[in-house]
């Protein structure tokens, strides 16, 4: 149950607070003093959407709070689960920036939109003019039937149900497709395969064989190069350690005369050390070194092979031929392994649509079982409100397969006149008519599923005089059982509350301020009065009043 709305800078509502009580409370107002500036503001706190529209004043921040009675419904669960702390009175705040982004908050715990919707919509109900354009979509109708017949929270596991269905159908079509495609490409993955194995690669074998076949293509320059060396290193007559010999000898004989030029004669020893052992690899490799036609064509034709396959695969060195390999070999074992999945998912899918076919057939059974009923109780409480005649039906169609909705199709049909034949409710109600016939239905629910707080937004639309009065009769009926806020035009239905505040507007210097009060005694006299008058308050129209009141 509502107990407290707080609003801060919020359209033209700088600083509002505003208690609330149980039973059946209505607020009046004059045309444009900012009655629907009070919904819109409660609909930020049960998750609808918000910007920087919103804001009063642009340069700071909205805030809009509510304080809920929530004993006795069974929220504890629901907080429980989504981790948020559990008190008799919960909390929902909504905050605006000056950037239009905002935040939404349970009992002070940070939450997200949806979150705070899906707490809302157990909460409050709200019934705007819009909303009765919701009668004429079959899946609303449906809906109400199913709430109705008290099977809510079945429908809502069936369509749970009914989604996971959907995906597993949805996952199965993909994978046979997958299969379709994949048997055209297996045979060409395998023979890619076969090619690489049978190409018999090794790690490192490209960059080795590239070594090794320059070395063969240029085996005589690489031997003449060596020749030359060796000669002048020490073979020819004029060589290098030759006349390195020649030095070291003349230093020697020097280093008597002076001591330093020892250790030079010593490091050009070590040097002809280094030139000889140098040497010698020189002649091994200039023997080493030989042409081999055979070798050379063989390198080639192999290097060749690893170059086709690099650019067939469009690889650029022989590791990424190895991923190539190990993602054809993943490949074919997902193939391998596809047939099984699929077969594993047939029958997953066979064995929840089993299911589903027994869910979807109590839910229909449950249906039928209340179709009658609830005509009968929609035709009774019509006749209540001024429409004797009116004969209402709910046509239930059998389907042969599941959707979301189960096995059927619902539709109300409704005909308000005699001799006129029952049709589609968006076909033959009027304004006023469709009217009643929500606020009907709506009584008939929510004694069946008890929410806190229901809100009417001008359910008295296309209805006046003694209807007006029987209408208000309802409101009070339901609001025994729940807390009722009306918002109305209609004094008859103004009369019938036992809470009333009055919503009007305070012209400013710069700009007009929406305000509420609650009315006392006297006050809602007047404001009932000014409600049948036009300009002046009559003396005839403050008796009516208070007859209203006390009737």
């Amino acid at each position: 149950m509502l107990r407290k709305l707080s609003i801060n800078n919020y359209i033209l509502i700088h600083d509002l607070e505003i208690d609330f009580f149980p039973g059946l409370s209505v607020i009046t107002g004059e045309t444009g003093s900012g009655k629907s500036i009070l919904l819109g503001a409660l609909n930020l706190i049960l998750g609808q959407r918000a910007d920087i529209s919103s804001l009063l004043d642009k340069t700071g921040k909205c805030v809009v709070e509510g304080s809920f009675m929530i004993k006795g419904y069974d929220l504890e669960p629901f907080f429980n689960l989504q981790d948020l702390d559990y008190d008799d009175t919960a909390v929902l705040r909504r905050e605006i920036n000056q950037n239009g982004k905002s935040r939404a908050f349970i009992n002070d715990t940070p939450v997200n939109v949806t979150l705070l919707k899906e707490l809302g919509d157990k909460l409050v109900n709200i019934h705007s003019q819009n909303s009765v354009i919701t009668l004429i979509d079959s899946d609303f109708q449906m809906a109400i039937l199913d709430s109705y017949a008290g099977q809510t929270e079945a429908v809502k596991i069936f369509q749970q149900g009914f989604k996971h269905y959907s995906r597993l159908t949805k996952e199965l079509e993909e994978y046979r497709s997958r299969e379709a495609k994949s048997k055209v490409e297996l045979d060409y993955y395998r023979f890619l395969l076969d090619e690489l194995l049978k190409a018999g690669l090794k790690a490192g074998e490209q960059e080795e064989s590239e070594q090794r076949l320059d070395i063969l293509s240029h085996t005589e320059e690489i031997k003449s190069s060596l020749f030359q060396a060796a000669e002048k290193a020490g073979r020819a007559e004029m060589n290098i350690l030759s006349l390195l010999n020649e030095v070291i000898n003349g230093l020697v004989s020097a280093s008597k005369f002076h001591p330093a030029i020892e250790d030079l004669a010593g490091r050009l020893k070590n040097n002809q050390i280094d030139i000889k052992d140098i040497l010698k690899e020189i002649e091994k490799l200039e023997e080493e070194v030989q042409y081999d036609p055979e070798e050379l064509q063989r390198l080639t034709q192999r290097l060749d092979l690893i170059y086709r396959l690099e650019k067939k695969h469009q690889v650029q060195s022989l590791e990424n031929l190895f991923t190539v390999i190990r993602n054809i070999e993943v490949r074919l074992s997902e193939d391998h392994n596809l047939e099984l999945k699929i077969r594993s998912i047939e029958e997953e899918t066979m064995l929840v649509h089993k299911g589903l076919m027994e869910d979807a057939a109590s839910v229909s059974k449950a249906r039928k079982g209340i179709k009658k009923k609830f005509e009968e109780e929609v035709e009774s409480k019509l006749a209540q409100l001024g429409m004797p005649v009116a004969r209402f039906m709910v046509d239930i169609t059998h389907n042969k397969d599941i959707s979301i909705g189960g096995l059927d199709s619902v539709k109300f049909l409704f005909s308000a006149n005699k001799g006129i034949p029952l049709s589609e409710v968006s076909k033959v109600a009027s304004g006023g008519e469709l009217s009643r016939l929500m606020l009907t239905i709506k009584s008939m629910v929510s004694r069946k599923n008890l929410l806190p707080t229901i809100i009417f937004d001008e359910i008295d639309s296309g209805v006046s005089g003694d209807i007006a009065g029987k209408v208000g009769s309802i409101l009070k009926t339901m609001s025994a059982e729940m807390q009722v806020i009306v918002i109305t035009h209609l004094p008859q239905i103004a009369g019938k509350g036992e809470h009333h505040y009055n919503v009007y507007k305070s012209e400013g210097r710069d700009i007009s301020m929406t305000l509420i009060k609650k009315l006392k005694s006297n006050e809602r006299v007047e404001e009932i009065a000014r409600m049948m008058s036009n300009e002046n308050i009559s003396a005839s129209a403050m008796k009516t009043a208070r007859e209203l009141l006390a009737g």
